[in-house]
């Protein structure tokens, strides 16, 4: 009999004794089996890493933009509060803002500070205070205890409160590494937008109002000049930066291509009016529907003779009746050119610092709704490359349509 009053099973086949039956009330030590025959399936195929890579992809995103919302919290929270505790209560003043409702997450801030003290994980001095020790749910809980210091500075408690309780969702996904929907992370990504904007953090960027600075762009943007997307084709484009918000509210808009579909067929003849009426000076320019270029390009796309030169017509008939409504047709200018047409490109406010983009380049087998399309923002940030700083690709698409129209021909 065992210690625990069991007996056990006999040993190897060959010793003596050996049974296959096991006596009533004794533990069976059933023997292994082979490993290679059993047990979860170890290999991860194609749709497994697919899947990996996209959980990464989105809890990558989401961090950068908590990361971001959180440092400016942080910020508020300090030039707000320290003022008015610091006098008193000197390197305690996050403690005696906590107040007792917050004495125990306020006491863990500072027992985890200690440790990381004593192991040396502060390796910058700036964060060797309790305050970037609390969570985004506690600072949040500072700021709704002392709202009356913070309603002088912003103006919709609930607006921060709600985008707050949005974003507690994705934190508890992004913390605990579960996947992350793509919905949950859009809503993630438009909360965090709006509360960076609240506490005066989304105003740095001119034209982010026409397309708001993602905040991967806003880190790691300059390896790619001022390209800020990349779409597989204008449908996708127009899915994610519809038409009005790339024209609405335009001071300047240039555009030079075969027939700029992508503003005659989708942005209304009648909005088209209210805009130049409004003070926005228009260049159009168009590839010349009798030119030769244009049977060419027809060749290329393998459609009937004489077909892509009348859709063309067609759209310079339109915007001509468009100009004719204005009481400044002056400030609304379309001409024509005989050239090989190369690319067709949107620059929305091109001669500021807020300045969008939308450039596709003309490929021969390809139709312009079919072809990939760069959005670029003008303005926005200096790249550099070793010791020279670079502008991005905008100044380039703006020089060559100032060559352009200074080549073409106006039509009446």
């Amino acid at each position: 009999m065992g210690s625990g009053g069991l007996e056990l099973p006999p040993g190897d086949e060959g010793h003596e004794g050996n049974s296959t039956d096991v006596p009533p009330g004794a533990v069976s030590l059933t023997r292994p089996m082979d490993m290679g025959s059993i047990g979860p399936e170890l290999d991860w195929n194609a749709d497994a890493w697919r899947e990996v890579r996209t959980r990464a992809q989105r809890a990558g995103r989401a961090y950068i933009w908590l990361n971001l919302v959180e440092q400016r919290l942080r910020a508020v929270v300090a030039a707000v509060l320290r003022p008015v505790y610091e006098p008193v209560h000197g390197d305690d003043w996050v403690i005696a803002a906590a107040g007792p409702a917050g004495q125990e997450w306020v006491h863990r801030a500072v027992a985890v500070r200690e440790v990381s003290r004593r192991k040396g994980y502060l390796l910058d001095p700036a964060d060797d205070n309790v305050l970037s020790f609390l969570t985004l749910p506690q600072l949040r809980e500072l700021m709704v205890q002392h709202w009356p210091c913070f309603e002088p500075y912003v103006d919709e408690r609930r607006d921060v409160e709600l985008a707050l309780d949005e974003l507690e969702v994705t934190r508890n996904v992004v913390s605990r590494n579960r996947a992350l929907s793509g919905t949950v992370l859009a809503q993630a990504e438009r909360a965090s937008a709006r509360l960076l904007e609240v506490l005066g953090a989304g105003g740095d960027v001119p034209s982010a109002r026409r397309l708001p600075v993602d905040a991967v762009e806003d880190l790691v943007g300059d390896r790619y000049a001022d390209v800020v997307a990349v779409h597989p084709d204008r449908v996708r484009l127009l899915r994610q930066f519809p038409a009005e918000d790339i024209f609405g509210g335009a001071r300047r808009l240039d555009a030079a291509g075969i027939g700029l579909n992508l503003l005659t067929q989708n942005f209304s003849g009648r909005r088209l009016v209210r805009l130049a009426e409004s003070g926005c000076r228009v260049r159009l320019l168009f590839l010349n529907p009798a030119s030769s270029a244009v049977k060419r390009r027809e060749r290329e796309l393998g459609i009937k003779k004489g077909e892509l030169s009348r859709a063309v017509e067609t759209n310079i008939l339109h915007m001509r009746r468009v100009r004719s409504k204005l009481h400044d047709p002056g400030a609304f200018e379309i001409q024509v050119f005989d050239e090989t047409p190369r690319f067709t490109a949107y620059l929305v406010d091109g001669d500021g610092s807020d300045g969008i983009a939308v450039v596709q380049s003309y490929l021969r087998r390809t139709r312009g709704m079919e072809a990939p399309v760069l959005v670029l923002r003008g303005g926005s940030r200096v790249v550099k490359s070793g010791d020279a700083d670079e502008g991005g690709l905008f100044p380039t698409y703006r020089e060559e349509f100032e060559m352009m129209w200074a080549d073409s021909r106006p039509v009446s």
